[in-house]
């Protein structure tokens, strides 16, 4: 199979289009929005944005090949995502470098993203046993009973730029090889990853129409969300977009799977390894430059542990080795554009109003060689209180707070008051805190000397409270269940013609 240079193709393109019907489409210039490379704060390119007949081509040509995908053998299916699988992996470190080009992240937290969304890839290709029914035999006299699982039709996905890969892998593989067809509306502001995985969806034999991208803002998520032919629609994003679109599409009859914002909280215990608490803070409050639905934001620090990890942490924190995510040794690359680098800082504003301690202040940094990068160091506070903006709202961004508390019983109450309730994480050497923390804690992801607890591709990713609107989380199991639904099928092949009219509920006899 012939392989082109897909991340020479991609970063090269002046105008990203859409890709509808198995093929590109030439992008129209009428609507279209700058693209930057964040390290430097250029434009690179340009992204076409789709106006509502865009979407209804995408649509169309996506319900146009549903009934003979739908009908494809699920082990036919899994064959086509095998082949993706392996182009997926030929080619990751390419897709790994254009996300870092127009994300910012450092090239090693990008193949990380590129490596979790294969994980969710082969978890797809196991889809004729995931598919699999339930059945019952004479669950009456001469009668049986059983269940299956059918796909909906057509399905979209609306994902975000922090994760211009792994996101939309967390949709449209077990999607389509569940037997719908998808259509994907990407980040507008790194789009480019989500036509590399077209061209190779392609490649590996997928047959035209059953995945499509089109790129844009509000108009194409509006278009998506209002068409009638989209049965059901998966959404990671802030929770104000979350519940309005939980709330329209319920209204309409669809199915939807909102995955909103999140505030996640790490709870160091006094009994914690020190070393190996800091190291989890560092890491999962300044990796990707805090802009991590699963990034920990806020430190709660139980008893006297406070004035022990706090020097620390703003040690670590000025030692960052921050640039362009493509150089070597970097370990923490630009937020993704200058109105993100903006709201970050107002947010460190308002906390030096509000009175927190500014312990280590990343708004004065400057990148050699880099003056136009929207970058931001890491920065640190202590004594937060939780009536604070700082604490209340999701910064996302590399600000880390520290919330000062006296016992576990106040760590617990003030984690489980939040209204964002994505992931948490707990360090600890005692197991009777870490199995009540566990218990007791109301979020929906939770690690125990895991700072960043994200499942595996068969488990499933959701929050609780305000971080999820819909019943089903992402990938897994759970992901296989939100893309079809179940028939339930009851069979019986009387031994005489005529048996009689009966009017009474069917009971088992």
């Amino acid at each position: 199979m012939a392989t082109a240079p897909l991340l020479l193709e991609a970063s090269t393109r002046s105008l990203v289009g859409h890709w509808i019907g198995g093929q590109p489409v030439p992008p129209d210039a009428a609507r279209a929005q700058d693209v930057f490379n964040p390290a430097t704060g250029t434009v690179a390119r340009r992204v076409a944005l789709a106006d509502a007949a865009t979407v209804d081509r995408a649509v169309a040509s996506a319900a146009a090949a549903w009934p003979a995908w739908a009908d494809t053998p699920p082990i036919r299916r899994a064959r086509v995502l095998g082949r993706f699988l392996g182009l997926l992996n030929e080619h990751r470190d390419e897709i790994a470098k254009l996300i870092t080009a127009e994300h910012g992240k450092v090239l090693s937290d990008a193949q990380g993203e590129v490596m979790r969304g294969i994980d969710v890839v082969e978890f797809a290709c196991g889809i004729p046993q995931l598919l699999k029914g339930d059945f019952t035999d004479q669950v009456s006299t001469g009668m049986d009973n059983w269940t299956l699982r059918q796909p909906l039709g057509v399905v979209a996905g609306i994902t975000p730029f922090n994760f211009p890969c792994m996101v939309p892998c967390w949709m449209f593989p077990i999607a389509i090889a569940a037997g719908n067809t998808f259509v994907l509306k990407p980040s507008e502001r790194d789009p480019s990853a989500s036509l590399v995985m077209a061209d190779l969806f392609k490649r590996a034999g997928l047959p035209d129409g059953v995945f499509n991208v089109v790129q844009g803002d509000k108009v194409a998520v509006d278009a998506l969300l209002e068409h009638p032919e989209v049965r059901a629609l998966s959404f990671v994003g802030s929770t104000p977009i979350a519940r309005r679109l939980y709330a329209r599409g319920a209204e309409l009859g669809k199915r939807v799977q909102a995955l909103g914002g999140a505030k996640n909280h790490l709870v160091v215990m006094p009994d914690a390894d020190l070393d190996q608490a800091v190291d989890g803070l560092i890491g999962a409050a300044y990796g990707s430059a805090g802009e991590r639905c699963m990034a920990i934001s806020v430190a709660v620090l139980v008893g006297d542990i406070a004035d022990r990890i706090v020097p620390r942490l703003a040690q670590r924190a000025q030692a960052l080795r921050i640039g362009n995510g493509m150089d070597a040794g970097v370990e923490m690359g630009p937020v993704v554009t200058r109105q993100a680098l903006e709201r970050i800082s107002s947010y460190i504003d308002a906390g030096v109003r509000e009175g927190a301690q500014l312990v280590t202040d990343g708004r004065s940094l400057k990148v050699p060689g880099y003056d136009g990068g929207f970058f931001l160091g890491g920065t640190l506070f202590d004594h937060v209180r939780p009536d604070m903006t700082l604490y209340k709202d999701e910064i996302f961004g590399p600000v880390l707070s520290c919330v000062r508390v006296k016992d576990f019983g106040e760590a617990l109450r003030l984690v489980n008051s939040h209204q964002l309730a994505n992931g948490v994480a707990c360090y600890t050497r005692d197991g009777g805190v870490a199995r009540e923390f566990t218990r007791r804690i109301e979020v929906g992801m939770v690690g125990i000397n895991v700072p960043i607890p994200v499942p595996m591709a068969w488990h499933g990713f959701g929050g609780w409270k305000n971080s999820l609107f819909g019943d089903m989380h992402a990938y897994g199991e759970e992901g296989v269940r939100f893309y079809t639904r179940q028939k339930s099928v009851m069979q019986r092949w009387p031994a005489s013609a005529h048996e009689g009219t009966e009017f009474a509920m069917p009971t088992a006899r």
